[in-house]
């Protein structure tokens, strides 16, 4: 059965990469406005199963995977900044805060329309960020499109005091531990 990653993003393919599986990759074009009083939960999960759902719709013998990562700061759910400006704003806003990403996941089996969701979540406490060091992070690195700005697996670990969670690889934006139970229910075999 072939499987499909719904993302353009080379994190996430990197990610899958890891697997040693074969898959190929296509881009949907969902709206990702969350919705008023959405909780951040509800958010990620929602998208995930959107994009998973729209590219399952034109494959009837697959398996979709779909992911989306947000944070919330403030009361404010953070998601990809797209510019210098926005970045700016949502790491001072971090700076000094113990924050968690979650990241939605669902994997749908287009041929007999079975799926599994889940949300899973990791935790940041960043430093107290000087605004010099936000701009020469943002300058070096130019995450405008990460959620929150930040990507661990570069430069921006420099930012952070401390990690806590289940699966690292889950705060890159793709749970590897959860999605290899949730394909090993879809009988796909990974060593």
């Amino acid at each position: 059965m072939n499987i499909i990653l719904a993302s353009s993003s080379p994190y996430r393919q990197a990610l899958l990469k890891r697997l040693q599986i074969g898959f190929t990759t296509e881009c949907p074009d969902i709206d990702e406005t969350a919705f008023q009083d959405e909780s951040i939960h509800d958010y990620v999960v929602r998208l995930a199963a959107e994009k998973a759902q729209q590219i399952a719709a034109k494959h009837a013998n697959a398996i979709i995977i779909g992911s989306d990562q947000a944070l919330e700061c403030e009361g404010k759910i953070l998601t990809k900044p797209g510019t210098h400006v926005n970045a700016r704003q949502q790491l001072m806003a971090m700076r000094n805060k113990t924050l968690s990403f979650y990241t939605g996941l669902c994997v749908i089996n287009a041929a007999d329309n079975g799926s599994e969701k889940d949300v899973i979540t990791y935790s940041v406490s960043f430093r107290d960020l000087q605004a010099m060091e936000i701009e020469t992070y943002l300058n070096k690195e130019r995450p405008y499109d990460c959620a929150g700005s930040f990507k661990s697996e570069a430069l921006g670990i420099s930012l952070i005091a401390k990690m806590t969670g289940d699966d690292p690889t889950a705060l890159i934006g793709l749970p590897l531990i959860r999605l290899c139970e949730m394909l090993r229910h879809q009988g796909i075999n990974i060593p």
